[in-house]
Parts: structure tokens; C-alpha cells; sequence
């Protein structure tokens, strides 16, 4: 049986880029042998996420469409959110990500890619918390403790009072950062996406955490710069809702 992340790892792989892939081709991809790209192809399948072209290679259903759209339809400010996601990965020129907690889980729900970013579209939908600027918003501003932490780098945070100090200084700034804690030699800079109204009538809500991933290079070339213009960008997006 498919486990969640490996299913997620494989629908991740299908982009506007890369609409359809082949058993050989994703099998390459995700560095599995061909029986198991197969496998996981035909049971994403016959679970009605994927389906069968012509020529033999798969695509995405209108089944997850139609899935993704009663989910969206619930969050009134998804929409909003979307269109900021392309604007800063337009204007960032980067990978543009929006993150939500579903539990304890930190879901990467929108990510797009400037066609001249320095990375290419990751494809983890579930992000270590401790390790990512989305994690550290999420949790700062829910007051949650992490089970564990994920030593994912050398930089990664380990340990609970590495983990507190963080914490305040992500209030105390109103942004967040990872700088190779998740992957090597990459960052991500995140701040939190405030809802003025939600479904359930709260006001002032931080709904998600909103940012950018790049490589290490680039952030700590330009990081005063960056910082400043993403701040402004999804602040003026709040100041409209």
C-alpha cells in the first residue's frame, strides 16, 4: 500500500511543466525501480487520482480537481492567497509557497515557480515543521510544542531550547527564515497570512504562513531586500481583504 508521503511525492511530480509522465521517466525521477514506479502509478490509478493516456503515460484526474475545489471553497480566503502566491513568485523571482497546519502537520498547499529560479519546484507536501520558516511560523503563533525535531541538516534546530529561542524571535520579527536547516544549501523565508474573517467568524486569524525558497547563494546576497519585499507584498494583499 502507498503511504501518504510517497503518494504525495508522485503527485507533486505532475506540474503545467510536466503534465504527464511515463513509468521509465518518473521512475528515473523519484530514483525507484521501474516494477515500483509502476505500481504506485497504477494504484494511484485505480483510486481514480490519475489516469491513463492514449500513448500509455498517466496524468492527473479531474477527480483531484473536484476534490481540491470542495476544499478551497471552504477557506474564504484561499483565492486571495492563490493569486499572492503567483505575484510573489513573479516578482521574487523564486519558488513562492503558502503553507497551512492540518493537525500537527505542516501542508505545503500552493507552491509556484518563476521560470528563472535558482531551485526547482520541491515536491514534499508534508515539511518538517522545525526545520522550514513555514513550521516555525505555524507553530509560534498556534502556541504548539513539537513532538520531535528533524535533524534534516547540519543547521537543522534539535533541541527544545534552540527551538524556544526561535520561537520568540519569530514573534519579535514577524517573519521567519530557514537558512539550510531543510535542505542544503537552500532558504526559505516566510511570514504569516492574516485572515481578517474565516469561516468560523474569528477575526485577525493567521491562516497560513506565505513566503519564498531560493538557493543559500542568492538569500544571503540579497536578504534585506528580499525580506522587504515580501513583507510589503503580502501586507498589501491583507490591507485588500
Amino acid at each position: 500500500m502507498l503511504s501518504l508521503q510517497k503518494a504525495a511525492n508522485i503527485l507533486g511530480a505532475f506540474s503545467a511543466e510536466q503534465p504527464e509522465w511515463g513509468v521509465r521517466a518518473l521512475a528515473a525521477h523519484l530514483s525507484v525501480p521501474r516494477a515500483t514506479a509502476h505500481a504506485y502509478l497504477a494504484g494511484l490509478t485505480e483510486a481514480g487520482f490519475l489516469r491513463r493516456t492514449p500513448a500509455g503515460k498517466y496524468r492527473l484526474s479531474w477527480h483531484i480537481a473536484e476534490m481540491g475545489a470542495q476544499l478551497t471553497s471552504s477557506l474564504p480566503w484561499f483565492q486571495e492567497a492563490r493569486a499572492l502566491i503567483t505575484r510573489l513568485a513573479l516578482e521574487v523571482r523564486a519558488v513562492a509557497f503558502l503553507c497551512i497546519l492540518e493537525g500537527d502537520e505542516v501542508v505545503a498547499a500552493i507552491r509556484e515557480r518563476h521560470p528563472d529560479a535558482d531551485i526547482d519546484l520541491p515536491l514534499d507536501i508534508y515539511l518538517p515543521a522545525t526545520a522550514t520558516a513555514s513550521g516555525k511560523i505555524l507553530y509560534a503563533h498556534a502556541d504548539m510544542t513539537p513532538r520531535t525535531f528533524a535533524a534534516c541538516t547540519p543547521s537543522s534546530i534539535t533541541s527544545m531550547d534552540e527551538w524556544r529561542t526561535e520561537v520568540a524571535k519569530v514573534k519579535r520579527l514577524g517573519y521567519a527564515y530557514s537558512i539550510e536547516e531543510w535542505v542544503p544549501g537552500q532558504c526559505t523565508l516566510g511570514v504569516p497570512y492574516h485572515a481578517l474573517h474565516t469561516a468560523h467568524g474569528d477575526t485577525d486569524t493567521v491562516v497560513a504562513a506565505i513566503g519564498v525558497q531560493m538557493s543559500a547563494q542568492r538569500y544571503l546576497r540579497e536578504e534585506r531586500h528580499i525580506r522587504e519585499r515580501v513583507v510589503q507584498i503580502v501586507r498589501e494583499a491583507e490591507a485588500l481583504l
